[in-house]
């Protein structure tokens, strides 16, 4: 791929989405968007830059966004964070949200469903604890493809397979030839919209927990420090974010104190702080 090519895509995928393509990451490109080309009856991927650059029609940006920004999911991926907000982060909202009996959870970068639905089940599995509770799962992404499927709820066996204890599996799904479906009892406990993580918050309200997993690594430096800002903007003073294993607040962000000895979750700077006055 030529250099002036790299750079009109990178820079429209950076106006359009935030991602930030590094030179080596050519080979995604390509390997991306060549599919791309031929459903437009393309021969090369060249005439498909051609295109772009002489008419820029916006369904096209749409689906070459769309193509480099799905990313990979799987049910309770990395463990960790899923532990983490059963074990440690319920109890206490259980506790601080009695009297109103309300919690509000935003997956932020949801895919294709498989982290949204593992936080569903996991409530699901309280129920009994969470009787006469109002649970509200916000799943969003910037593909809308991706999320028709997360809302459909229909996955692979190898798909199922990752992450997925088989006792959930066939406590949850149903098969139906070689796919999996969820149950409507899980579906109906997540809502789906398409969100750009660059547009503004504030209409989507606040959030008690934001999973916020494995999206940041694909912005730039001052990106990153808006985002995290702007998450913090919707959260409660005790709100907890999770981030993947390969992010962090350090450096870019003092809205957030890491939590030691948990991994990928944080407090609010300001929640921190009331801590250790109290203490």
């Amino acid at each position: 791929m030529r250099k002036e090519d790299f750079e009109l895509l990178s820079t429209i995928l950076k106006e359009r989405s935030g991602l930030v393509l590094s030179e080596d990451k050519v080979y995604l490109l390509e390997s991306r968007l060549t599919p791309i080309a031929r459903k437009k009856g393309m021969e090369t991927l060249d005439d498909l830059i051609n295109e772009v650059r002489l008419r820029r029609k916006e369904d096209l940006l749409r689906e070459i966004t769309d193509a480099m920004t799905t990313n990979e999911s799987f049910f309770f991926r990395d463990n960790t964070p899923f532990d983490l907000f059963k074990e440690h982060v319920l109890p206490g909202l259980l506790k601080s949200r009695a009297s109103n009996k309300r919690i509000r959870i935003w997956c932020a970068a949801a895919s294709t469903g498989q982290e949204p639905y593992s936080l569903a089940i996991i409530l699901k599995e309280m129920e009994a604890q969470l009787s006469g509770w109002k649970i509200e799962i916000l799943g969003t992404d910037l593909t809308q493809q991706v999320l028709d499927k997360a809302k459909a709820g229909i996955y692979s066996q190898f798909e199922v397979q990752r992450g997925l204890p088989i006792k959930l599996l066939m406590k949850y799904f149903t098969q139906a030839g070689e796919m999996w479906q969820i149950s409507e009892d899980i579906r109906k406990m997540v809502t789906y919209k398409p969100y750009n993580l660059l547009d503004n918050y504030a209409a989507l309200g606040k959030f008690d927990v934001i999973f916020c997993r494995n999206v940041l690594i694909y912005f730039h430096q001052e990106t990153k420090s808006d985002i995290l800002d702007r998450l913090r903007v919707q959260m409660p003073e005790d709100g907890t974010l999770f981030l993947g294993a390969a992010e962090t607040v350090l450096g870019l962000s003092d809205k957030f104190k890491p939590v030691p000895g948990k991994r990928g979750m944080y407090n609010t700077a300001d929640h921190v702080a009331q801590i250790r006055k109290a203490g």
